[in-house]
């Protein structure tokens, strides 16, 4: 592999899709007779997958039929209520044009994250789109990153992982990975300054240049 192996977060990294979310988690409290949380609080719940999403929600006793009830309506909204983040197609464009090989790994269920990838025209950028499971924990843990580079036949220093939140930095430390973060989600850029990021950019935009600069396959 010449180019590093870039593993991209989704929400608050690809795409808003807050909405979406905000939607489909009123739709399971109001089934279960309460009040949804604002929308401001909905942006800082979200990161940790849908369970720990649910169990903030609505308590750990009500989780699992939150969750079931989220998954009812989520494919409903999911597409409409998600949108591509600014400059993210040119610059997944310029990245495959360079040669990068990518991969998504999210804490969103795979199913739903390649739904709306290829509703967004973007998902042919991806040799693998990578969720939670029964058999797959979500991020912070590895499992993710770990099965994309065995995969991609890639060892951990070749990886960078691009998120938006401290859970994208423990994610890659995790997996033994490099991690650029870009404060455009649920994070200001003060938030994320002491996550301990090799890179820390304001746009998706800064992506190319940044790996040009700080990526050297083979270098130790």
């Amino acid at each position: 592999m010449s180019k590093a192996l870039l593993v991209f977060d989704l929400d608050g990294t690809l795409i808003d899709g807050y909405t979406a979310i905000g939607q489909a988690l009123s739709y399971a409290m109001e089934k279960l007779n309460l009040s949804p949380p604002p929308d401001a609080r909905v942006r800082v719940m979200v990161g940790h997958g849908l369970e720990r999403l649910l169990e903030k929600a609505v308590g750990a006793d009500l989780a699992p039929e939150g969750v079931r009830l989220f998954r009812e309506r989520y494919p409903e909204v999911a597409v409409e209520g998600s949108h591509l983040l600014p400059g993210v197609a040119e610059t997944l464009d310029r990245l495959s044009a360079a040669g990068y090989p990518m991969a998504l790994a999210s804490n969103k269920p795979s199913r739903f994250s390649r739904l709306i990838l290829e509703a967004k025209g973007v998902a042919r950028h991806f040799h693998s789109i990578e969720g939670p499971d029964e058999s797959t924990p979500a991020k912070p843990d590895p499992a993710m990153l770990r099965r994309i580079l065995r995969d991609a036949g890639a060892p951990a220093s070749d990886g960078v992982v691009i998120g938006d939140m401290e859970v994208d930095a423990e994610f890659a430390r995790a997996g033994g990975a490099r991690v650029v973060l870009i404060p455009n989600g649920s994070r200001s850029r003060e938030e994320l300054e002491n996550s301990g990021a090799d890179g820390l950019i304001e746009s998706i935009r800064e992506l190319p240049s940044w790996l040009e600069r700080h990526t050297t396959i083979g270098a130790p």
